[in-house]
Protein backbone atom coordinates (compact mmCIF):
# COMPACT_ATOMS: atom_id res chain seq x y z
CA UNK A 1 0.00 0.00 0.00
CA UNK A 2 1.37 3.49 -0.87
CA UNK A 3 2.07 5.90 1.97
CA UNK A 4 -0.03 8.63 0.28
CA UNK A 5 -2.77 8.10 -2.28
CA UNK A 6 -4.78 11.07 -3.59
CA UNK A 7 -7.55 10.96 -6.19
CA UNK A 8 -9.44 13.95 -7.65
CA UNK A 9 -8.82 16.09 -4.58
CA UNK A 10 -10.38 19.57 -4.75
CA UNK A 11 -10.50 22.54 -2.41
CA UNK A 12 -11.94 26.00 -3.14
CA UNK A 13 -12.40 29.16 -1.10
CA UNK A 14 -14.77 32.10 -1.36
CA UNK A 15 -12.69 35.26 -1.04
CA UNK A 16 -14.28 38.60 -0.19
CA UNK A 17 -13.43 41.31 -2.74
CA UNK A 18 -13.01 44.51 -0.74
CA UNK A 19 -13.37 47.67 -2.78
CA UNK A 20 -11.38 50.87 -2.28
CA UNK A 21 -12.88 53.97 -0.70
CA UNK A 22 -15.17 54.74 2.25
CA UNK A 23 -18.42 54.52 0.28
CA UNK A 24 -17.44 51.16 -1.17
CA UNK A 25 -16.58 49.91 2.32
CA UNK A 26 -19.97 51.00 3.67
CA UNK A 27 -21.69 49.40 0.67
CA UNK A 28 -19.77 46.22 1.40
CA UNK A 29 -21.49 45.97 4.79
CA UNK A 30 -24.77 45.23 3.01
CA UNK A 31 -23.70 43.71 -0.29
CA UNK A 32 -20.49 41.73 -0.47
CA UNK A 33 -18.81 40.50 -3.61
CA UNK A 34 -16.88 37.26 -3.58
CA UNK A 35 -14.71 35.36 -6.00
CA UNK A 36 -14.00 31.67 -6.11
CA UNK A 37 -10.38 30.62 -5.59
CA UNK A 38 -9.57 27.06 -6.65
CA UNK A 39 -6.66 26.25 -4.33
CA UNK A 40 -6.53 22.57 -5.34
CA UNK A 41 -8.02 21.18 -8.57
CA UNK A 42 -8.50 17.44 -9.13
CA UNK A 43 -5.10 16.38 -7.82
CA UNK A 44 -4.04 12.77 -8.37
CA UNK A 45 -0.86 11.75 -6.57
CA UNK A 46 0.69 8.55 -5.21
CA UNK A 47 3.74 8.51 -2.95
CA UNK A 48 5.33 5.20 -1.98
CA UNK A 49 6.60 4.47 1.50
CA UNK A 50 10.11 5.76 2.11
CA UNK A 51 10.06 8.29 -0.75
CA UNK A 52 11.47 11.79 -0.34
CA UNK A 53 9.36 13.92 -2.70
CA UNK A 54 9.69 17.61 -3.51
CA UNK A 55 6.41 19.48 -3.92
CA UNK A 56 7.12 22.66 -5.87
CA UNK A 57 5.09 25.55 -7.19
CA UNK A 58 4.89 29.36 -7.24
CA UNK A 59 3.27 31.24 -4.36
CA UNK A 60 -0.45 30.53 -4.31
CA UNK A 61 -0.12 27.33 -6.34
CA UNK A 62 -1.80 25.15 -3.71
CA UNK A 63 1.19 23.53 -1.98
CA UNK A 64 0.36 24.50 1.59
CA UNK A 65 -3.35 23.81 1.05
CA UNK A 66 -2.47 20.29 -0.09
CA UNK A 67 -0.30 19.69 2.98
CA UNK A 68 -3.12 20.94 5.22
CA UNK A 69 -5.52 18.52 3.54
CA UNK A 70 -3.08 15.65 4.01
CA UNK A 71 -2.68 16.63 7.67
CA UNK A 72 -6.42 16.83 8.27
CA UNK A 73 -6.24 20.51 9.19
CA UNK A 74 -8.91 21.34 6.59
CA UNK A 75 -11.56 19.34 4.72
CA UNK A 76 -11.72 19.01 0.92
CA UNK A 77 -14.70 19.90 -1.26
CA UNK A 78 -14.43 16.60 -3.12
CA UNK A 79 -12.08 13.76 -3.87
CA UNK A 80 -10.47 11.06 -1.76
CA UNK A 81 -7.20 10.72 0.08
CA UNK A 82 -5.53 8.11 2.24
CA UNK A 83 -2.31 8.54 4.21
CA UNK A 84 -1.03 5.30 5.73
CA UNK A 85 -4.50 3.85 5.27
CA UNK A 86 -6.22 6.74 7.10
CA UNK A 87 -8.49 9.49 5.80
CA UNK A 88 -6.76 12.63 7.17
CA UNK A 89 -9.84 14.79 7.79
CA UNK A 90 -11.42 12.09 9.96
CA UNK A 91 -8.71 13.08 12.46
CA UNK A 92 -8.30 9.71 14.11
CA UNK A 93 -5.88 9.70 17.03
CA UNK A 94 -4.16 6.67 15.52
CA UNK A 95 -3.38 8.76 12.42
CA UNK A 96 -2.22 11.80 14.38
CA UNK A 97 0.49 9.65 15.96
CA UNK A 98 1.78 8.61 12.53
CA UNK A 99 2.52 11.96 10.88
CA UNK A 100 4.07 15.33 11.63
CA UNK A 101 3.75 18.73 9.96
CA UNK A 102 6.48 21.37 10.15
CA UNK A 103 5.76 24.81 8.72
CA UNK A 104 8.73 27.14 8.42
CA UNK A 105 6.60 30.21 9.12
CA UNK A 106 4.67 28.76 12.08
CA UNK A 107 5.99 27.97 15.56
CA UNK A 108 4.89 24.99 17.63
CA UNK A 109 7.29 25.68 20.50
CA UNK A 110 6.41 27.83 23.50
CA UNK A 111 8.19 31.14 22.92
CA UNK A 112 9.19 31.95 26.52
CA UNK A 113 9.99 28.42 27.65
CA UNK A 114 13.05 26.28 26.93
CA UNK A 115 12.61 23.85 24.05
CA UNK A 116 13.03 20.98 26.52
CA UNK A 117 9.70 21.93 28.13
CA UNK A 118 7.89 21.88 24.78
CA UNK A 119 9.48 18.51 24.03
CA UNK A 120 8.17 17.16 27.32
CA UNK A 121 4.69 18.44 26.49
CA UNK A 122 4.81 16.66 23.13
CA UNK A 123 5.85 13.48 24.89
CA UNK A 124 2.64 13.53 26.92
CA UNK A 125 0.44 14.59 23.98
CA UNK A 126 1.64 11.67 21.86
CA UNK A 127 1.97 9.24 24.76
CA UNK A 128 5.63 8.46 24.10
CA UNK A 129 7.13 6.15 26.75
CA UNK A 130 9.76 7.88 28.90
CA UNK A 131 12.64 5.64 27.85
CA UNK A 132 11.83 6.00 24.14
CA UNK A 133 11.40 9.76 24.52
CA UNK A 134 14.78 10.22 26.23
CA UNK A 135 16.54 8.07 23.65
CA UNK A 136 14.95 9.82 20.66
CA UNK A 137 15.47 13.33 22.08
CA UNK A 138 19.14 12.66 22.82
CA UNK A 139 19.70 11.16 19.38
CA UNK A 140 18.06 14.07 17.54
CA UNK A 141 19.69 16.82 19.60
CA UNK A 142 23.06 15.17 19.06
CA UNK A 143 22.51 14.89 15.29
CA UNK A 144 21.56 18.59 15.11
CA UNK A 145 24.20 19.69 17.66
CA UNK A 146 21.76 21.59 19.92
CA UNK A 147 22.04 19.64 23.20
CA UNK A 148 23.58 22.64 24.94
CA UNK A 149 20.60 24.82 23.95
CA UNK A 150 17.81 22.69 25.45
CA UNK A 151 17.55 24.83 28.59
CA UNK A 152 17.57 28.16 26.75
CA UNK A 153 14.26 30.01 26.12
CA UNK A 154 13.16 29.62 22.51
CA UNK A 155 12.95 33.40 22.01
CA UNK A 156 16.71 33.63 22.64
CA UNK A 157 17.60 31.15 19.91
CA UNK A 158 18.64 32.10 16.39
CA UNK A 159 16.31 31.33 13.49
CA UNK A 160 18.39 28.32 12.47
CA UNK A 161 18.49 26.98 16.04
CA UNK A 162 14.71 27.39 16.38
CA UNK A 163 14.11 25.47 13.18
CA UNK A 164 16.29 22.62 14.45
CA UNK A 165 14.19 22.55 17.63
CA UNK A 166 10.99 22.56 15.54
CA UNK A 167 12.23 19.51 13.64
CA UNK A 168 13.10 17.70 16.87
CA UNK A 169 9.65 18.46 18.33
CA UNK A 170 8.02 17.04 15.19
CA UNK A 171 10.10 13.86 15.21
CA UNK A 172 9.96 12.91 18.90
CA UNK A 173 7.05 10.50 18.34
CA UNK A 174 8.88 8.96 15.34
CA UNK A 175 6.26 9.66 12.64
CA UNK A 176 6.05 7.48 9.54
CA UNK A 177 5.17 10.47 7.34
CA UNK A 178 6.64 13.97 7.59
CA UNK A 179 5.25 17.04 5.83
CA UNK A 180 7.75 19.90 5.56
CA UNK A 181 6.52 23.31 4.40
CA UNK A 182 9.46 25.66 3.72
CA UNK A 183 11.65 24.34 6.58
CA UNK A 184 14.71 26.40 5.55
CA UNK A 185 12.94 29.69 4.78
CA UNK A 186 14.99 32.67 5.92
CA UNK A 187 17.97 30.58 7.03
CA UNK A 188 21.55 31.37 6.11
CA UNK A 189 23.56 29.03 3.88
CA UNK A 190 25.26 27.25 6.79
CA UNK A 191 21.97 26.56 8.62
CA UNK A 192 20.33 25.38 5.39
CA UNK A 193 23.17 22.96 4.73
CA UNK A 194 23.06 21.50 8.25
CA UNK A 195 19.31 20.92 8.08
CA UNK A 196 19.69 19.34 4.63
CA UNK A 197 22.34 16.97 5.99
CA UNK A 198 20.16 16.08 8.97
CA UNK A 199 17.04 15.39 6.88
CA UNK A 200 19.00 13.27 4.43
CA UNK A 201 20.63 11.19 7.17
CA UNK A 202 17.40 10.84 9.15
CA UNK A 203 15.34 9.77 6.15
CA UNK A 204 17.91 7.23 5.02
CA UNK A 205 18.16 5.75 8.52
CA UNK A 206 14.43 5.64 9.34
CA UNK A 207 12.86 5.26 5.89
CA UNK A 208 10.39 8.03 6.70
CA UNK A 209 8.13 9.19 3.87
CA UNK A 210 8.75 12.93 3.42
CA UNK A 211 6.89 15.50 1.34
CA UNK A 212 8.87 18.75 1.10
CA UNK A 213 7.90 22.17 -0.21
CA UNK A 214 10.70 24.68 -0.65
CA UNK A 215 11.69 27.65 -2.80
CA UNK A 216 15.38 26.82 -2.30
CA UNK A 217 16.49 24.61 -5.17
CA UNK A 218 19.55 23.50 -3.22
CA UNK A 219 17.18 21.76 -0.80
CA UNK A 220 15.59 19.91 -3.70
CA UNK A 221 18.88 18.97 -5.36
CA UNK A 222 20.36 17.73 -2.08
CA UNK A 223 17.37 15.71 -0.88
CA UNK A 224 14.84 14.73 -3.53
CA UNK A 225 14.96 12.38 -6.50
CA UNK A 226 11.32 12.95 -7.43
CA UNK A 227 9.75 16.35 -8.04
CA UNK A 228 6.03 17.14 -8.27
CA UNK A 229 5.23 20.60 -9.65
CA UNK A 230 1.86 22.13 -8.86
CA UNK A 231 0.57 25.29 -10.55
CA UNK A 232 -2.85 26.91 -10.29
CA UNK A 233 -3.94 24.13 -7.96
CA UNK A 234 -3.21 21.30 -10.43
CA UNK A 235 -0.24 18.98 -10.88
CA UNK A 236 1.78 20.12 -13.88
CA UNK A 237 4.73 17.72 -13.79
CA UNK A 238 5.72 14.60 -11.86
CA UNK A 239 9.14 13.10 -12.41
CA UNK A 240 12.83 13.31 -11.64
CA UNK A 241 14.95 16.46 -11.67
CA UNK A 242 16.64 15.15 -14.80
CA UNK A 243 13.25 14.83 -16.49
CA UNK A 244 12.48 18.46 -15.70
CA UNK A 245 15.75 19.72 -17.15
CA UNK A 246 15.40 17.57 -20.29
CA UNK A 247 11.78 18.58 -20.83
CA UNK A 248 11.88 22.28 -20.05
CA UNK A 249 15.43 23.37 -20.89
CA UNK A 250 16.54 23.22 -24.52
CA UNK A 251 19.97 24.69 -23.84
CA UNK A 252 23.34 23.90 -22.35
CA UNK A 253 25.82 26.39 -20.90
CA UNK A 254 29.32 26.12 -22.33
CA UNK A 255 32.41 27.67 -20.71
CA UNK A 256 35.65 27.82 -22.68
CA UNK A 257 39.07 28.60 -21.25
CA UNK A 258 40.98 29.94 -24.24
CA UNK A 259 44.71 29.45 -24.72
CA UNK A 260 45.20 33.19 -25.25
CA UNK A 261 43.16 36.41 -25.18
CA UNK A 262 43.35 36.92 -28.95
CA UNK A 263 40.66 34.29 -29.57
CA UNK A 264 38.16 36.12 -27.39
CA UNK A 265 37.42 38.90 -29.88
CA UNK A 266 36.43 36.51 -32.66
CA UNK A 267 34.09 34.62 -30.32
CA UNK A 268 32.45 37.64 -28.70
CA UNK A 269 29.76 37.68 -31.40
CA UNK A 270 28.56 34.16 -30.56
CA UNK A 271 24.76 33.94 -30.16
CA UNK A 272 23.69 33.26 -26.58
CA UNK A 273 26.75 34.98 -25.11
CA UNK A 274 26.55 35.22 -21.30
CA UNK A 275 29.85 36.75 -20.21
CA UNK A 276 33.42 37.33 -21.32
CA UNK A 277 36.30 37.46 -18.85
CA UNK A 278 39.45 36.94 -20.88
CA UNK A 279 40.65 34.32 -21.45
CA UNK A 280 37.31 32.75 -20.39
CA UNK A 281 34.06 32.95 -22.33
CA UNK A 282 30.62 31.58 -21.42
CA UNK A 283 27.64 31.18 -23.74
CA UNK A 284 24.39 29.26 -24.25
CA UNK A 285 23.84 26.80 -27.05
CA UNK A 286 20.98 24.54 -28.08
CA UNK A 287 21.59 21.12 -26.50
CA UNK A 288 21.32 19.43 -29.90
CA UNK A 289 24.00 21.74 -31.37
CA UNK A 290 26.66 21.43 -28.63
CA UNK A 291 28.83 18.94 -30.53
CA UNK A 292 28.77 20.82 -33.81
CA UNK A 293 29.39 24.21 -32.16
CA UNK A 294 32.39 22.94 -30.22
CA UNK A 295 33.81 21.20 -33.31
CA UNK A 296 33.68 24.47 -35.24
CA UNK A 297 35.33 26.42 -32.42
CA UNK A 298 38.09 23.84 -31.86
CA UNK A 299 38.85 23.75 -35.58
CA UNK A 300 39.91 27.39 -35.58
CA UNK A 301 40.80 28.23 -31.95
CA UNK A 302 43.13 26.90 -29.28
CA UNK A 303 41.17 25.94 -26.16
CA UNK A 304 42.70 24.84 -22.85
CA UNK A 305 39.53 23.68 -21.12
CA UNK A 306 35.84 23.06 -21.88
CA UNK A 307 32.95 22.83 -19.41
CA UNK A 308 29.44 21.90 -20.60
CA UNK A 309 26.71 22.06 -17.95
CA UNK A 310 22.97 22.35 -17.46
CA UNK A 311 21.40 25.75 -16.74
CA UNK A 312 20.85 26.55 -13.04
CA UNK A 313 17.90 24.61 -11.66
CA UNK A 314 16.31 27.84 -10.39
CA UNK A 315 16.23 29.12 -13.96
CA UNK A 316 14.65 25.93 -15.30
CA UNK A 317 12.01 25.79 -12.55
CA UNK A 318 11.19 29.45 -13.15
CA UNK A 319 10.53 28.63 -16.82
CA UNK A 320 8.28 25.76 -15.77
CA UNK A 321 6.26 28.04 -13.48
CA UNK A 322 5.97 30.70 -16.19
CA UNK A 323 4.84 28.16 -18.78
CA UNK A 324 2.26 26.70 -16.40
CA UNK A 325 0.88 30.17 -15.59
CA UNK A 326 0.72 31.05 -19.30
CA UNK A 327 -1.18 27.88 -20.16
CA UNK A 328 -3.58 28.50 -17.29
CA UNK A 329 -4.33 31.99 -18.60
CA UNK A 330 -4.98 30.60 -22.09
CA UNK A 331 -7.17 27.76 -20.76
CA UNK A 332 -8.73 29.02 -17.51
CA UNK A 333 -11.30 26.22 -17.44
CA UNK A 334 -8.59 23.52 -17.51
Amino acid sequence: MPAIEIKNLCKSYRVYQKQEGILASVRGLFHREYREVHAVRDIDLTVDRGEFVAFLGPNGAGKTTTLKLLSGVINPDSGTCQVLGHVPWERENSYRRKFALVMGQKNQLWWDLPAAESFRLNQHIYGVPREQFDRTRDELTDMLDVTRLLGQPVRELSLGERMKMELIAALLHQPDVLFLDEPTIGLDVVAQHKIQQFLKAYQQERGTTILLTSHYMKDIQALCKRVVIIANGAIYHDGSLEDIVDRFSGEKIVTLQMADDRSIDSLSSLPGLIEVEAPRIKFRVNRDDVGQTLSEILASHSVDDIVVEEPPLEEVISKVFSEAERKAELNPEN
